[in-house]
């Protein structure tokens, strides 16, 4: 927004005829509603890319299904640090003093036990304490500083860890909203049209998990249903069941079948959730289908779940080290079972309200968490994961976005590596929104030009353009505006910044009611990326051979 020499000031600037509206302002206090227009010659414009004709036929790109774009960001701008040496040599020693004196339980598993007493921890019934120094060492002598998940469409596979930032659908929300629908349990549609939104969308690299949880399907059963829509309906890398070691197992196998046993094993294909029992609390379960995925060298999200003054202490410095012992206590133990084996440094903290115990989002303290475990993680030389879109409105409103952009925000300058929960997240966690989805996309795609940094080149830096119009000038008509001005701004495709009028005219419509209908569009026009008949039978037949081999549970 500026003044030009006659004292109007631009409002808004359409690039696809390349067309500026001016209101005068007599006073530079009060805009009159005078109106005035021009329109540039563009014909013989030079532009980066060649594209389709006219303002419609633009705006129906930028909202079409396109797949197109890198697999995962490679940040271009620092990491943000909150803590300095001494401060984070604090919380790595808090830690290593909360192994050694108060431990960590290992609950149902004697041979995880074994490992520990084999390693050098004290055991003392299921309380494992164990010695300054020997998790760091463990994880640090073998853990890789970052790998690469492979896809079926090697296009796709993303790198995780170092500078590298993987974004993540929500996960694990048994409910679903749209506006046509309310609320309601989600089902297998549901969480097939979340893989497509997913794959269809160039901002997120990764098909996610459990989505949202099918509870239309049998429990001992949906995780069959989820993983081949994740390898069916997508081409992106996926995350593998973790509800019971024999869906860990499944997971495996059928990756067995899409990538072929002998890749699988010198390669990762599956990345999966294991959450602490915080606090300090390692349960047989998460135990189970940790095991079954370090001993064939998939990677494992090994994630606390910290919610401060019921999980953890109500302090930064002190959950950021119970979070620090828990995952790295976690990350050791997948060492034991197979040195090698890829881990990721997870953490999920939120804070909580006091006067009703409900967990809160979008506040200040769980992101300086996330800041001194990131930083933590980069120490360690592991990956690093965190959200995320978190909030807690039951609606996609103002909280909503006003908390999701505050995590969005804090995880990508924190360094996350693995943003899980980028997109449609509600509710705490229990409600995918299918607007909300397509709403927290568009936030995906501004972090992608933001972590693409300051272009310093010769164009970047424009000084032609600032000797060509010199002072006093508008830059609408010169050569550099021209030829960059498709591409210099990211353009969203929820917001609305056209005139009041325009606005009206369109059907005043809010944010949601708009996504609402690119998400329709998306779903209309997603195609199916191709798979090898023959794949796509013996994945058929081993999903079927599975259901039938045991009777339905809701357990």
């Amino acid at each position: 927004m500026g003044y030009d020499e006659h004292g109007y000031i631009l409002l808004s600037f359409l690039p696809d005829k390349f067309s500026a509206v001016f209101w005068k302002n007599e006073t530079r206090q009060k805009l009159s509603f005078q109106r005035i227009e021009f329109t540039a010659n563009i014909s013989n414009m030079p532009v980066r890319r060649k594209r389709g004709g006219g303002r419609a036929a633009r705006k129906a790109e930028r909202t079409s299904s396109v797949t197109k774009g890198v697999p995962y960001i490679t940040r271009k701008v620092p990491f943000y640090e909150v803590l300095n040496e001494d401060g984070l040599s604090l919380i790595e020693n808090n830690a290593e003093t909360i192994l050694q004196e108060i431990g960590v339980e290992f609950r149902g598993d004697q041979e995880a036990l074994d490992l520990w007493k084999d390693a050098g921890a004290d055991i003392d019934g299921e309380r494992v304490r164990i010695p300054k120094g020997l998790c760091k060492k463990l994880v640090q002598d073998s853990a890789p500083a970052e790998f690469i998940q492979h896809a079926r469409n090697p296009e796709r596979s993303v790198r995780i860890g170092g500078k590298h930032t993987v974004l993540v659908p929500s996960y694990g929300s048994p409910f679903v909203r749209d506006l046509d629908n309310g609320r309601r349990y989600a089902t297998l549609e549901d969480f097939q049209n979340f893989v497509k939104l997913a794959y269809t969308t160039p901002y997120l690299h990764h098909s996610g998990g459990t989505i949202c949880e099918p509870v239309n399907l049998p429990v001992n059963k949906r995780h069959l249903d989820m993983v081949y829509t994740h390898m069916r309906y997508s081409d992106k890398p996926f995350m593998g069941s973790v509800t019971a070691p024999e869906r860990a197992q499944d997971t495996v196998d059928m990756a067995k079948v899409l990538f072929g046993e002998p890749f699988l094993q010198d390669n990762t294909v599956i990345i999966n959730l294991i959450n602490a029992n915080s606090p300090l609390v390692w349960d047989k379960t998460m135990i189970g289908a940790l095991r079954v995925y370090a001993v064939n060298n998939q990677a494992c999200v090994v994630s606390p779940f910290c919610i401060s003054g019921a999980m953890s202490p109500v302090t930064i410095a002190a959950t950021s080290a119970q979070l620090y012992a828990e995952a790295l206590s976690g990350m050791a133990f997948a060492q034991l079972v197979r040195p090698g084996a890829p881990v990721v440094f997870g953490t999920f903290s939120s804070s909580m309200s006091m006067q009703s115990g409900a967990p809160t989002f979008g506040t200040p303290e769980p992101q300086l968490v996330i800041y001194i475990v990131a930083s933590l993680a980069r120490r360690l030389g592991v990956p690093f994961r965190s959200g995320g879109g978190l909030n807690s409105a039951k609606i996609a409103d103002a909280q909503a976005a006003y908390e999701a952009a505050n995590t969005l925000q804090h995880a990508m300058l924190a360094g996350v590596n693995f943003m899980l929960h980028t997109a449609g997240w509600l509710e705490g966690g229990l409600v995918m929104s299918y607007e909300k989805f397509i709403m927290d996309m568009d936030q995906a795609g501004m972090i992608h030009s933001f972590l693409e940094g300051v272009d310093l080149s010769e164009n970047g830096q424009g000084m032609d353009a600032l000797r060509e119009v010199g002072p006093g000038q508008h830059f609408l008509g010169c050569d550099h505006t021209r030829a960059n001005f498709e591409e210099a701004f990211y353009r969203s495709n929820i917001s609305d910044n056209n005139s009041f009028e325009q606005w009206e005219a369109d059907g005043s419509q809010d944010a949601s009611q708009r996504a609402n209908k690119i998400c329709k569009k998306m779903l209309e026009e997603y195609e199916m990326p191709a798979m090898d008949p023959a794949v796509n039978e013996a994945l058929l037949e081993f999903v079927h051979n599975r259901k039938e081999s045991f009777p339905d549970s809701n357990y």
